[in-house]
């Protein structure tokens, strides 16, 4: 069985969605989000969500897995894709991976495992307990006698890294150090076909941000924003802390308005794609798609399916 797959990464608003759709039609694929907010349940329009139409009929896994309430993790999500991958593959159709979440990715492509925890286990708690009675620093203290390497690279106010840090020693008898190390050294678990998009001018980027950002407003992202958190979503939850959600909430509260708000959304979607470009320009394997300033999209479809055949698809 062929274990090739395409990838396609790039920053918010290239043209993700568009591209996989397109290559699905033609090679038989079906496309895999790889987007860390489109997982969650009636969040759809602040996360650009795929509609039916803009599906055209071709399977899409990975959105709408979660509630807005939960907090959910890479390692859940390299646990729910790769069987989704591995289900795609099983039936003869090409896994299309598409999405700007590079952790996300990273993690799948790699074969990355995650050192195992017992969720209803009480120990985190008690660290979280600690951390907070105890301090930071304290605690920094102990994972060094056990973890050097670990406790040089964290500050003392991250919580989540420095306690999930100690979770896997204690838990495991293995320093997450070391577990990161030997997981690095396995083989890639697919072989894959990276295209990044991109644009030739960060202008036109915002733009396209810019743009997209006018549509959600016009969908309705301020009743969406409500309608979540009249149904009991904390608005402190992960869910809620992503852009164009958090923006939303002092507007939904009366504390803001909605032009400052979407003045607010484009500006923090402009860092995020600025923060996904230099994540994915890491990749020199990658096959670039740049679009200039008048899309192109036949010039790209036509490269993207050049790197496909060269790659054997």
């Amino acid at each position: 069985m062929s274990s090739k797959i395409v990838v396609i990464t790039g920053p918010t608003a290239s043209g993700k969605t568009w591209l996989a759709v397109e290559l699905a039609k033609r090679y038989g694929g079906e496309v895999v989000s790889a987007d860390s907010m489109q997982i969650y349940r009636r969040m759809d329009i602040g996360t650009a969500k795929p509609t039916a139409e803009e599906m055209q009929g071709i399977p899409h896994h990975m959105l709408d897995v979660a509630d807005p309430g939960e907090d959910f993790s890479a390692a859940r999500y390299v646990d729910m894709a790769s069987r989704c991958v591995e289900d795609i593959l099983a039936r003869g159709a090409l896994p299309i991976l598409a999405g700007g979440t590079g952790l996300y990715l990273d993690s799948l492509l790699s074969g990355r495992t995650f050192a195992a925890f017992d969720p209803s286990s009480p120990l985190r708690g008690q660290l979280e307990e600690r951390y907070a009675r105890e301090g930071g620093q304290a605690l920094l203290e102990e994972l060094a006698r056990t973890d050097p390497e670990a406790a040089a690279r964290l500050h003392p106010n991250d919580a989540k890294r420095i306690v999930r840090a100690l979770e896997v020693w204690l838990t495991t008898g293995k320093t997450i150090t070391q577990h990161d190390r030997e997981t690095k050294a396995l083989p890639p678990r697919y072989d894959a076909l990276t295209l990044s998009l991109d644009f030739e001018r960060r202008e036109d980027m915002w733009d396209r941000i810019d743009r997209r950002v006018d549509r959600m407003m016009e969908a309705g992202l301020a009743g969406e924003v409500r309608a979540l958190l009249d149904s009991g979503v904390p608005r402190r939850c992960t869910a809620m802390q992503a852009i164009g959600y958090k923006e939303m909430v002092p507007v939904v509260s009366g504390d803001m308005a909605a032009e400052d708000a979407a003045a607010q959304i484009k500006l923090r979607s402009r860092q995020y794609a600025k923060r996904q470009r230099t994540w994915f320009r890491r990749d020199k394997q990658a096959k670039p798609l740049i679009w200039g300033p008048v899309p192109d999209l036949a010039e790209v479809l036509q490269r993207s399916t050049d790197y496909l055949e060269e790659f054997g698809i």
